[in-house]
This record gives C-alpha cells, structure tokens and sequence, in this order.
C-alpha cells in the first residue's frame, strides 16, 4: 500500500491576497448581478469563507433621490434603538427587511433591513452642515454608539450586500441575480490581521462611496490618526475603512477630483520628485508636504465606486494584481485576466494597470458634463483627463 503524505507547508502556492473585481457599464444600461457573482465565483481559491460581496449602482431608481440605509442587527433591541433614532433624525419614504436565500449556505445571518430616508430638513438646517456630512455623522452615530447596529451602506440609488462566506455563497444569500445595475463591484476575502465579522466584510463604504480591497495597509496607524483628526471614527476593525475615509476626505471635503485623490495617496517617491522639471517638482512637493499622512503604503489593489463610476489603483510598486478590460460600453476589472473572460470571452484591450496610476471610468452621461468643466488646478495647463476607458496619464520623469 503506498502513503500519500499529507501538504506541508510549502507544498501548495496559495494565491496571494483576496479577489476583486468590478463590471460597469458606460452608457448607464443596468445588468443583472449574474455576470459579477460568475466573475467573483471564478476566483473561489483566493478566498477562505469568512467574507465576501458586492456593491451595485443604479439598483434604486425608484429612490434616486434619498439614501439607502442597509442596516444589519444583532438584537431586536439593536433595531428598536435604531429605528426610533432614524425617526429623530430623518424622514422615512420606505423600510423593509431586505430579501434573503434562506435556502443558502450562509448561517447565522444578522437581521438586515433597508431604509430609504431623507434628512430631517428643520434638523439638516439647524446643525450646519450640508446633507452628505450631516448623513455621515449619524452613520457615525449608529455605528459607535448603538451597540449591535452596523450601516453596511448608506449612499443613493446603490447598495451593499456582504456578510461571512465565500462571495458567490454571499451572492445567493442576498439574490443579487434580481438586482440590476449599471456597476457592480465585488470581494472575496483571505485573512490579513484582522477578524472576519459581517461588519468588517468589503465592500466597505461611507456614503456614495464603495471600496473593496485586495492587499494590506502598512500605513494605517498614520492614516488613522490623520483621519480622526477630521472626525472620522475607525473602529470597524478593518484596515480597508482607512482608504475609504481617506478618498472621501480628499475628494469630497477638500474638492479633490478622484483623480487628484487617488494621486495624493500613491505620491512619487522623493527621488523621483527630485528628477522632475520645476514647476512638476514644486507641486508634488506641496501635496508631500501638505498631505504627508495620506500616503498609502503597502501591497494594494483596490476598486473605488460612486455614483459618476469606477476607479481602480495599485499601489507604487504594484505588488498586487489588477486587470481590465472593455468590450464596447461595458468596462471590467479583476484581480485576474481569467475572471474577466469568464463572463466576456472576447474581451479587448486586456491589460494589467500600472502602479499608482489611477484609472478612472465614468458614465458617459458624466464624462460629457465634466468635459465642460474647467480643468482642474495644474501645474500643466490644459491637463487631459481620464474621462474614458483608458490610464491616466503617467506623471513624467524627467533627467
């Protein structure tokens, strides 16, 4: 009889980090979760099971204009505290409890509910503030202060589905199959340092924003601190809220473009700034020095979505993989050239993304509304900008 010893470590490569992916297309034409779920699906081995989901764009045209609160709860109690604070705060068009598989492989779920709220207007006016920064302090509020509450999303005509378990278990949970949308992005997740819990799995949001993230952030603890300078609480217990309170930070509070934002946190090195002709050299040496604790560092990949598109970046190094792809309107990302073909055999213009350079995608009805903006503030003036299927022009180098 012959032994078969068991793998060892080092016997079996392990594909490094987690799986995302997105799918969007241009025109604004909504799809079917199928494509995604197959896409996430297709990637199984750079999962583990303890997190994985999606984030769609367009699946609420009914409720354009409010925000879409999803809610999980882990007590009856939890829901009470936050229904009866929604009440206080906003008006409430419609709530429900989301639909879920109760057939699938997901186990003990929390209690999730969705709300399509506005703000409360005499208490938006009183507190100063505009609607989305009024909205994020009492997502804020929910999620530290009511013990067993957690907003999974909270943006307008989109929504997050994710939880514990492989992403396509995840997928037939929530029914994403009867959602449609114009994006969808999605995550499957592989442990760093941080526990799997329904609250922590990605996409992780604030607002209209989505993350999801394939990597480690070794920057953190500097990112997290300059963040809370600005009232941002990261308690969540995953690095990924980081990067999303950044980007919000920047391109939402400070005025960034997206494209700007996602430049600010992947900087040139100092080296390459020295190398760089003078007026280049003077403005990336004044958002250094201005924005030093906004630097991203470590292995990462992510996919950032908003209701005007997708944005995807690596990091300087581009130690994690990124792939995208078009064919016609439709646009694809994915941690693997395989994914995409899963779901678009005959993908064109397959390429890996290069490291901190942003690579911006947007609905074509927004590219034209921005194509009669003013360029924005530049050492290099007009500055292109990545309105299209296409890398962001590359920041030169020069001797």
């Amino acid at each position: 009889m012959t032994h078969i010893r068991a793998p060892r470590e080092g016997d079996v490569r392990i594909p490094s980090g987690c799986a995302i992916a997105g799918i969007m297309d241009r025109s604004g034409e909504r799809h079917s979760g199928g494509d995604i779920l197959k896409s996430i699906a297709l990637m199984h081995d750079r999962s583990n099971g303890l997190g994985g989901g999606f984030a769609a764009y367009g699946i609420y045209p009914d409720y354009a204009e409010l925000r879409a609160f999803h809610i999980m709860y882990e007590s009856p109690e939890a829901r009470r505290e936050t229904e009866a604070y929604l009440d206080v705060h906003f008006i409430s068009e419609k709530q429900e409890r989301i639909p879920t598989d109760s057939s699938s492989r997901i186990r003990n779920a929390p209690d999730i509910w969705r709300y399509f709220v506005a703000p409360h207007p005499v208490r938006l006016s009183m507190s100063g503030m505009d609607e989305p920064e009024y909205t994020m302090q009492h997502v804020f509020h929910i999620n530290g202060c009511i013990d067993g509450a957690f907003v999974a999303s909270s943006g307008k005509n989109m929504g997050v589905f994710k939880g514990v378990g492989y992403p396509e278990d995840i997928g037939e949970f929530y029914r994403i199959e009867d959602y449609k949308a114009w994006a969808w992005t999605a995550h499957g997740r592989f442990p760093t340092n941080t526990p799997g819990w329904w609250g922590g799995a990605h996409p992780f949001t604030l607002l209209d924003w989505s993350v999801v993230h394939n990597g480690e952030i070794s920057s953190y603890d500097a990112n997290r601190r300059y963040v809370e300078q600005y009232g941002y609480d990261c308690e969540l217990q995953t690095d990924t809220e980081v990067i999303t309170y950044l980007f919000d930070l920047l391109a939402r509070r400070h005025g960034f473009s997206p494209e700007m934002a996602a430049h600010i946190m992947t900087a040139p090195a100092w080296d390459e700034i020295d190398r760089m002709e003078p007026s280049r050299r003077a403005f990336e040496t004044a958002l250094r020095i201005t924005y030093p604790s906004a630097l991203v560092n470590g292995p990462f990949s992510v996919i950032i979505g908003s209701n005007e598109g997708l944005l995807a970046l690596n990091d300087r190094l581009k130690l994690r993989a990124l792939m995208t792809a078009e064919k016609g309107s439709m646009v694809y990302l994915a941690s693997e050239q395989a994914a995409i073909e899963a779901v678009c055999p005959d993908a064109e213009n397959v390429r890996s993304l290069d490291g901190g350079v942003p690579f911006l995608v947007l609905l074509d009805s927004v590219a034209e509304r921005k194509r009669q903006e003013n360029p924005e503030n530049s050492p290099e003036q007009p500055r292109p900008r990545a309105l299209e299927v296409g890398l962001q022009p590359s920041v030169r180098k020069e001797a």
